[in-house]
């Protein structure tokens, strides 16, 4: 797990840091290069995985591997995986699971991959500040990732997740800080909390014992790395081994004191759950008593991702050095996310997924769906986002009370005459006709910082019309009515939407 090296800018460089952390490592005999994670090729490849190039400027010298299930449709959701120190994408892709849960609920993985020619012993930089800020380093080069593939899976970018292990867990919370816009929802396997250091000296005091900070400054540290006026926030699943040695329980805490914090929810679970493999869930629900924060810890399980191999509904992976046979992570974090349409248990019903969901038409207010029949069926549920919206006996449902212009993802389970659901349709996703034009007051300079306006010669003018709103500032304060996606016009006179 454990950080390498800084980057440095020449090779002469690099081989002077690699030589004191070699140092390190033998001084103290602890394995704070690797954190014991197995050690196998970054550059091998692996039947299923799909390297892409050309994806962005790639300042943090990443590559770029995917995976995408046969037929799935455009509109399903994104997850990027990171993968520990010296492990590569083919490692992850071959262990983790994920690709099992990417077939059965729709949707396309990418998994970035370091080099040694980052660090010394191939690991995410979650400890370098050139490389967690917006716009920089390697942040930079997996968020050009997630625009590639959302251009050629089309995937819908209100459901992207990214989840990682080790230090690829450090560098997920380090790219949920910085890029909450970009991400719905994360996961740190066995990892840090966002931006514990910002430099190599630091890095080893997050492991052993991170910093007691206050919930408030944990939760500063993410907000300073976000965009200005943030106000939407990933959901944040923690996954920690009670007898981890190499990133320490402690990192949990301070990682649910971080989140909960940046919820503006209180440190007090909502309620608690036993699971399988000694790991108690505990969940920290938002304002709509909707799950955002969540907690699994494992009693007894050191250092690694949490896998359960078999192939039971809930199992998924395959165990080794550090793959540590207790309990699915990749299951119930993709049922955390709702990436299983709605929270609902594929195993308890034996039928299988609903196929050719189409959307078969759609209006201002209303979206219809139709599937083929699934044989033993009673009856078929409906959700959408991740929410049961309704029950029918046919094969064609229409949902209504939408919002105009919007685009919603639907999925289909057949039902047994048992009342039992089987698995999850792969998604598909309509959108209503029409537009619902809104209002927006606020500052010159908050506006533009939205997407609203822009900003020229210090003067602030709306997107679309062009209109002069005046300085750029905080203290000039219009109404902008967005009338068309992209297009606002002044509304300080009144606005009626």
């Amino acid at each position: 797990m454990g950080p390498s090296h800084l980057p440095s800018p020449t090779q002469r460089g690099r081989r002077l840091v690699g030589g004191i952390r070699r140092w390190l490592a033998a001084a103290t005999g602890a394995l704070v290069l690797t954190g014991g994670l197995v050690a196998v090729s970054p550059q091998a490849s692996a039947a299923g995985l799909t390297q892409v190039t050309g994806f962005g400027t790639n300042p943090g010298n990443l590559s770029m591997y995917t995976y995408k299930p046969d037929a799935l449709p455009t509109g399903a959701p994104l997850v990027v995986a990171l993968h520990g120190c010296t492990q590569s994408a083919n490692d992850y892709y071959a262990n983790s699971g994920w690709p099992k849960f990417a077939d059965r609920y729709g949707f396309a993985l990418v998994l970035p991959q370091t080099s040694s020619a980052n660090n010394s012993n191939s690991c995410f930089n979650w400890f370098e500040s050139g490389d967690i800020t917006r716009g920089q380093g390697e942040a930079l080069s997996i968020k050009q990732m997630v625009d590639k593939a959302v251009t050629q899976y089309g995937s819908d970018t209100q459901r992207v997740y990214i989840t990682g292990l080790s230090a690829g867990g450090g560098m997920t919370a380090d790219m949920l800080a910085a890029y909450p816009d970009v991400f719905a929802g994360g996961a740190v396997d066995s990892g840090l909390p966002a931006r514990c250091a910002t430099a190599l000296t630091a890095a080893y005091g997050c492991m052993y014992s991170p910093p007691d900070k206050t919930p408030a400054q944990w939760g500063d540290l993410v907000r300073s790395a976000a965009p200005a006026g943030t106000t939407n926030w990933p959901r944040v699943a923690i996954w920690q081994g009670t007898a981890d040695t190499t990133v320490v329980p402690a990192n949990a805490t301070e990682l649910r004191d971080q989140w909960t914090n940046v919820w503006g929810i209180g440190q007090t679970p909502t309620r608690t759950e036993s699971l399988s493999g000694g790991t108690t869930l505990s969940v920290y629900d938002d304002a709509s008593g909707r799950p955002a924060v969540a907690v699994y810890s494992i009693s007894g399980m050191a250092h690694g991702l949490a896998v359960d191999p078999g192939s039971g509904a809930e199992q998924c992976g395959n165990a080794g050095t550090y793959y540590l046979d207790t309990i699915c992570s990749s299951y119930h974090t993709a049922r955390f996310w709702g990436l299983d349409g709605g929270g609902q248990d594929p195993g308890t019903g034996a039928l299988p997924a609903p196929t050719a969901l189409t959307v078969t038409g759609t209006t201002d207010t209303t979206a219809s769906l139709s599937w083929n029949a699934v044989p033993g069926a009673a009856s078929y549920t409906v959700h959408r986002g991740g929410t049961k919206v309704g029950t029918t006996t046919s094969t064609a449902y229409t949902d209504s009370g939408l919002a105009t212009g919007t685009t919603y993802a639907y999925t289909v389970a057949a039902v047994d005459p048992e009342g039992a659901a089987g698995t999850v349709s792969a998604a598909v996703t309509a959108t209503t006709t029409g537009y619902t034009p809104t209002c927006h007051t606020a500052s010159n300079y908050s506006h533009t910082t939205a997407g609203r306006a822009y900003q020229s010669g210090g003067h602030t003018y709306a997107n679309g019309s062009g209109q002069s709103m005046g300085l750029w500032n905080t203290f000039t304060v219009h109404t902008l009515k967005q009338t068309a996606p992209g297009y606002y016009v002044l509304a300080d006179a009144g606005c009626s939407a």
